[in-house]
């Protein structure tokens, strides 16, 4: 059936009869007609395709009579305000209210039955009315015809704001289509993915959801983190910090590799000290004159309340020395006494040890050992009902500056002021007392050490005046170390901590230096200066988590953030 041209359709006088409005089908994308064409959709018929060029014509003769719209008051320039329009025959009468001046073609207020809403209708959802009077079908960019209608668009806002977290929620499941890689056992691919780098594995964890979720297994990354500067794992593969994944502290100790990090001070205290402190699990121990107290990390751990939550008290002179053993903590203090204190309680007992200064003191497997300035060594039971009975004492005819406990709980290392004729760095039997060994035999005279400590049953790590940090291996020899670490400035070392692996960090006597060493390497990897020269000060002691570190000087307590630089 061939429909008339449009002036055909305008000039014929005979009235238009509409039937029932005819129910739009929606297409496969959407919308109601195709895009170019704003009129009835293919297969509608002959009849919808001239309901809708007579609507078309309508429009062009309200706009050249200066009449008035359908259902509404034309803006003509010989329109009249105010009058009535007349009543087509196009199906039943419909009363239109009066419209608003100046509008052209404009709105239309509906009565019941009226034609205009039967022509929206035809026209399908999402249809407006133009300018010329014509009706328009709503195009939304990206959305069905349904988003004309009045409340789709926010309806379908929510809808899509409601499926984004429930597609985030759902678990990441292998992807049924891809290479076929993807689809070998997990077990095949954990040992394809154990042969690539640090670099390949963040790759394709980019690729999808499901292979960013494999690639994070503890297992790829262990080889990588055992490789790495203080990932929590020792020298012999044993993980120490089991509760955070080691794919976060691998990405960590990238900053430790780099020296990145950001500084801050977290305590500060008046008068010059010589603090000393020990870490245990949330919570930070810092001794301050004749003090010991306990302060509490906060989540982040680069912050601490600034209330202590326990004070321990007993020494009348400083506290020099003091370690966390068996829910204890054992001090050593000027006044040549020794002090035992419960973490979770008031139990507090102090006894005489030496007639000077005790300077060292450490505690294992029921056993404490000392170390003073009055040139002896004493070994002391932990036991509640043994306390203050000494076991031996040991005359080592030298002042003794530092003092640790084999892991074996058989013997024990005494670092003294190497102002003798013999080896500042002495073994002795800890049931017997008895000298077993010395190591090294080429220490000048003053080359005293400072800080000594056991990384396995074998090997310690010494350092001290003569500018040295010095590995020791007892399997191999005890008259050489294995391998040493020369202080740049040739400033005395007072501390040194490890990571039990390839870690190694100094504090220098000189400007609060604190030093990064790779102990595959000889030369320093960072260095770290935390004061400067009118408040130059040595770093007394030094802790360290796998994210940060903490080092202790003369007026403050600093630290060292590598999570976030």
């Amino acid at each position: 059936m061939v429909s008339p041209p449009l002036e055909e359709a305008a000039a014929s006088s005979a009235p238009l009869r509409v039937g029932p409005a005819l129910r739009p089908l929606m297409g496969s994308q959407g919308r109601s007609g195709s895009p170019g064409n704003r009129g009835p959709r293919e297969g509608e018929g002959g009849e919808a395709r001239k309901l809708q060029e007579a609507r078309v014509a309508r429009g062009k003769r309200g706009k050249g009579r200066a009449g008035t719209g359908r259902g509404g008051r034309g803006s003509g320039a010989e329109g009249k305000p105010g009058l009535r329009p007349a009543r087509t025959t196009a199906g039943p009468a419909a009363e239109a209210g009066p419209g608003r001046p100046g509008e052209e073609g404009g709105g239309v207020e509906e009565g019941p039955r009226s034609s205009g809403k039967r022509d929206e209708e035809s026209a399908g959802p999402g249809a407006g009315r133009r300018e010329d009077g014509s009706l328009d079908r709503a195009q939304g960019r990206g959305c069905q015809a349904w988003g004309g209608l009045p409340g789709t668009r926010t309806a379908m806002a929510a809808a899509a704001g409601e499926e984004e977290p429930a597609a985030a929620a759902e678990p990441a499941t292998r992807p049924a289509a891809g290479p076929a890689l993807w689809r070998l056992p997990e077990e095949l691919l954990l040992l394809i993915c154990s042969y690539l780098d640090m670099r390949a594995l963040g790759r394709l964890a980019q690729v999808c959801r499901w292979l960013r979720r494999f690639t994070s297994c503890d297992l790829l990354w262990r080889r990588i983190a055992r490789a790495s500067l203080n990932s929590g794992f020792t020298r012999l593969g044993t993980d120490l910090m089991t509760s955070i994944p080691v794919k976060d502290r691998v990405k960590v100790s990238q900053n430790w590799r780099l020296g990145r990090c950001r500084e801050g001070i977290l305590l500060k205290w008046r008068c010059s000290q010589m603090p000393w402190m020990q870490l245990e699990d949330a919570s930070l121990y810092i001794s301050q004159a004749n003090f010991i107290l306990a302060y509490q990390f906060r989540p982040d751990g680069a912050s601490l309340n600034r209330r202590p939550f326990r004070v321990f008290a007993g020494h009348d002179e400083d506290v020099c020395h003091f370690v966390l053993a068996n829910s204890h903590i054992i001090s050593a203090g000027g006044d040549g006494k020794i002090g035992v204190h419960r973490l979770h309680s008031t139990f507090t007992v102090k006894y005489s040890a030496h007639e000077q200064e005790v300077n060292c003191v450490d505690c294992k497997g029921g056993i404490i050992v000392s170390g003073s300035r009055d040139r002896t060594a004493k070994v002391w039971p932990l036991a509640s009902g043994q306390l203050g009975q000494c076991l031996h004492t040991i005359q080592t005819e030298d002042r003794v500056w530092s003092i640790a406990i084999s892991p074996l709980l058989s013997s024990f290392v005494t670092g003294t002021a190497c102002c003798g004729h013999f080896s500042p760095l002495r073994i002795w039997d800890l049931n017997s007392g008895q000298l077993i060994t010395h190591l090294g035999s080429d220490f000048p005279p003053g080359a005293g050490v400072l800080d000594v400590m056991y990384e396995s049953p074998s090997t310690l790590l010494s350092c001290g005046y003569d500018t040295y940090v010095r590995y020791w291996d007892l399997r191999t020899s005890t008259r050489k170390c294995v391998m040493e670490w020369e202080e740049p400035h040739d400033s005395t070392l007072y501390c040194l901590q490890t990571d039990g692996n390839h870690l190694l960090a100094t504090g220098s006597s000189y400007y609060g230096v604190v030093r990064l060493w790779d102990r595959r390497h000889r030369a320093c990897l960072h260095a770290f200066p935390l004061t400067s020269t009118p408040l130059s000060s040595p770093v007394y002691c030094l802790r360290f988590t796998t994210r940060h570190l903490y080092a202790a000087l003369s007026y403050n307590l600093h630290i060292l953030d590598f999570q976030n630089p």
